[in-house]
């Protein structure tokens, strides 16, 4: 498995935006598909595909196009959904799957309340996303859900990731990919990424 962290200038410019408790959610919700969308072009360089002939206006040659199935785009609910817009803009033709994963502020163990995911999931590549990997626990149930449902090909993305749960996905998944747009200092005593930018979920949906 391979860590990226996305270092790019405009990575950087948007991430500003997003942890700065005085930006508003119109505009919090904005960067973050935004940056997702810079995200995808990286985290896909690798999808397959396939050889076709087209005519331009001067005459027929070979192009390439993304196979039927090349792809699944399964955010992390709640706060994954933010980042579905951004990637959808890119791939219009990608499916889209949910997985409902919360954290226990108690135990900080991952609860599992809802899933639904494309019939043919197995077939594609999947981008599992989620905007913040902190203690790893919700993204290692994903992980393995998806596995459990025939899924051979995995890359997680997320936004702000910390050194621990890099290394617990890294532990539990050796052969998952990971992309993120900063690697943070650690996690503070409640589990929360810091210096981060608070409660993805709540920011983006305007719920505190």
């Amino acid at each position: 498995m391979a860590i990226t962290e996305l270092k790019h200038p405009l990575i950087e410019h948007k991430l500003t935006y997003l942890r700065d408790k005085n930006t508003d959610t119109k505009t919090f919700r904005e960067n973050l598909n935004e940056i997702a969308k810079l995200m995808i072009y990286e985290t896909t360089k690798d999808l397959e595909l396939e050889e076709i002939e087209v005519e331009t206006p001067i005459q027929k040659t070979k192009g390439y196009v993304l196979k039927d199935k090349a792809i699944a785009v399964v955010p992390i609910l709640r706060a994954g959904l933010g980042m579905v817009d951004g990637i959808l803009s890119l791939i219009p033709t990608a499916k889209v799957g949910h997985i409902g994963v919360y954290r226990d502020e108690e135990t900080m163990q991952p609860v599992y309340y809802y899933c639904k995911l494309p019939t043919d999931i197995a077939d594609r590549k999947v981008i599992l996303v989620d905007p913040m990997l902190a203690t790893g626990g919700s993204a290692i149930y994903a992980i393995d859900y998806l596995k459990n449902a025939g899924v051979k090909n995995i890359t997680f993305m997320c936004l702000i990731s910390a050194p621990e749960g890099l290394k617990k996905v890294q532990d539990a998944h050796p052969d998952i990919d990971i992309y993120t747009a900063k690697i943070d200092e650690k996690l503070n005593e409640k589990c929360y990424i810091i210096p981060g930018l608070g409660d993805c979920g709540d920011r983006i949906f305007g719920t505190k």
